[in-house]
């Protein structure tokens, strides 16, 4: 178990100088695409509780209480592209918990023109990730460690690409409502590249993300709270046209502080907007056993899908499900960017 963990963390601190994306492939595997998960912002990673979606999140979260349960969740996210999940979970009592899933982002169909502008051939681009996921309580504790194997293949037209990953995690659960989770998603290698380009290899989207969730004592409602990229401090965008590395596309004024004040007040505001950019918050409004809603809002898609001219509701989501018996219900509906957002249907059932 230590050497899992020290290979997992040395291999986010050898990158956690860079910023993210820009080399990252596969990053559909940041797509939430359950609606448990878009109702929250992006990521239930800290919610403990007995529905089998909030392991897509974290795989610690799998537990005895998800035995035989199904999920199947849809989006028809913009124009002909959609996406999904499904999963199935099962108790082997002293062995663990063990679940399957599958996700795909399918693209829609493309049509072909060759380098003269001729018509070709039409075609397709789809994302799979194929997810094993096994998970078991430490003896006599409230402790949950779970692993989730991911096989991630993608094909666009006649280029194919293939990556392996692991997800892992802990998650502290206490009778006193609080839940505290680490985790750490897509630390693996790209077996096959698209068309590869010599020094320019590809890499997965990887994160460490620490969570923690709270349900007030004799009140209606949980918060939660999600630190997502902890192992990268700076999150803003910067051009990949910008050889200085200084540009920001949200602000291209320029701005001179003429006292030392406005200099401090500058820097304490900039390191205040990129610390907010790593975290979600959240609550779950919990009206029954059965039923609950949930808001959150996401600062860091809040900043990154504002335009010049209209900042509008982005980085909010909300969602709700409910349980009739063995039958769940679940929606949520995420304020991506003006026009574009993304509604998430889930129905689960214990087979």
């Amino acid at each position: 178990m230590k050497n899992i963990l020290a290979f997992i963390f040395i291999s986010f601190a050898v990158k956690s100088y860079s910023q993210i994306g820009g080399k990252n492939s596969y990053r559909f595997l940041d797509i939430p695409m359950t609606a448990r998960a878009a109702g929250a912002g992006g990521s239930s990673m800290s919610i403990w509780g007995d529905d089998i979606n909030l392991i897509y999140s974290n795989p610690a979260s799998l537990n005895p209480t998800m035995h035989r349960q199904v999920a199947l969740n849809y989006c028809n996210f913009v124009s002909d592209m959609n996406f999904g999940y499904v999963a199935y979970a099962h108790n082997l009592k002293k062995y663990g918990n063990v679940a399957g899933g599958i996700q795909f982002f399918d693209y829609g169909k493309f049509v072909g023109y060759d380098e003269f502008g001729q018509q070709t051939q039409n075609f397709k681009a789809n994302d799979y990730c194929i997810n094993l996921n096994y998970a078991k309580p430490f003896e006599d504790s409230s402790f949950n460690i779970g692993v989730a194997l991911k096989t991630i293949i993608s094909q666009y037209d006649i280029y194919k690409s293939y990556a392996n990953a692991i997800d892992f995690g802990v998650t502290y659960h206490s009778k006193k409502n609080l839940v505290v989770s680490l985790l750490a998603k897509n630390v693996g290698v790209v077996w096959k590249d698209y068309s590869p380009t010599p020094g320019q290899s590809k890499t997965l989207p990887q994160t460490v993300q620490l969570g923690l969730s709270y349900k007030v004592d004799k009140a209606p409602f949980r918060l939660f709270m999600v630190y997502d990229q902890l192992m990268t401090w700076n999150l803003k965008y910067v051009s990949p046209i910008d050889t200085t590395g200084k540009s920001n596309p949200f602000n291209t004024e320029t701005k001179t502080d003429s006292t030392k004040y406005q200099r401090f007040s500058r820097k304490f505001a900039n390191r205040g907007d990129n610390f907010l950019r790593h975290i979600t918050i959240g609550t779950e409004i919990v009206l029954t056993k059965n039923f609950n809603l949930r808001i959150a809002y996401n600062y860091r898609r809040q900043r990154e899908m504002t335009l010049p001219d209209r900042r509008g509701a982005n980085g909010l989501s909300f969602g709700f499900s409910f349980r009739v018996k063995r039958f769940g219900f679940s929606y949520s509906f995420s304020k991506m960017a003006f026009p574009g957002n993304s509604s998430i249907i889930g129905i689960s059932a214990v087979i």
